[in-house]
């Protein structure tokens, strides 16, 4: 499945990759990891480009301008594209067993066929394809994607109205907005109000978000090229075993 970003060239600047800690607080234990993902051994979910590192810290500072108690805490950064096919498949699976989809039960093939297409669809709008082609690398693959949320000073994870990685409506950015603006709501008016903090620090530094992610943000790759105008892509598909980095 293309994106609409597939078509932006990608001219990569070869920038390595940072480790985020511990400027940035990271989610332990890292989500994906836990889940038996195969990152290979050493390997740190937790890097993006060094460039992209130095803005995520200073979107977290305008941030703390904005209110001393908050702080980011990130939930995912690099993943390889083997780690990006195990949890596309661990996503269908997940959606299949929440749905009572099982390819055991006794009925039509076509009919549980037909199922499945509609979950991996479903999937398909926040799970990019695990492309090994190097035009259109998924975007966590580059070093330039981030998934993060918001948390108070001590860390605990603030609600924002839907988890990282729902599948489903509630994770489209702008999914309290009208509830939110009709004022009648003071759920949807909190979570919507936090979502838009996000957004307006992360663009702040040149960040765009994912159309169906409020949590998802990069800056440098097809995604970012694509939502920001840009003609190219200055990251593509970055192996961290070759340019892992802790210096800026």
């Amino acid at each position: 499945m293309l994106r609409p970003w597939s078509d932006r060239l990608i001219d990569d600047c070869g920038e390595p990759l940072k480790r985020l800690r511990p400027e940035l607080l990271c989610l332990q234990p890292h989500p994906y990891q836990r889940l038996g993902a195969p990152y290979g051994p050493g390997a740190d979910p937790f890097v993006l480009r060094a460039g992209v590192v130095r803005r995520l810290i200073a979107a977290e500072q305008q941030l703390q301008a904005h209110d001393q108690e908050l702080r980011f805490v990130i939930f995912d950064a690099w993943r390889p594209v083997s780690v990006q096919a195990f949890m596309v498949d661990h996503a269908v699976a997940e959606e299949c067993a929440r749905l009572g989809i099982n390819l055991k039960t006794a009925g039509s093939a076509a009919a549980i066929d037909r199922a499945i297409a509609e979950v991996r669809h479903a999937v398909g709008r926040f799970w990019a394809p695990p492309s090994l082609d190097p035009t259109t690398p998924p975007p966590h693959s580059t070093g330039a994607a981030v998934d993060l949320t918001l948390a108070g000073r001590d860390g605990d994870l603030l609600e924002m109205g839907g988890e990282i990685d729902a599948i489903g409506p509630v994770s489209e950015p702008d999914h309290y907005a009208n509830t939110a603006l009709a004022g009648r709501d003071a759920f949807a008016v909190c979570v919507h109000q936090r979502r838009c903090l996000l957004d307006r620090v992360l663009s702040g530094q040149g960040f765009v978000r994912h159309p169906n992610e409020w949590w998802h943000f990069s800056f440098g790759d097809q995604l970012w090229a694509w939502r920001s105008g840009a003609q190219e892509a200055i990251y593509g598909r970055c192996d961290q075993a070759l340019s892992s980095s802790d210096t800026a």
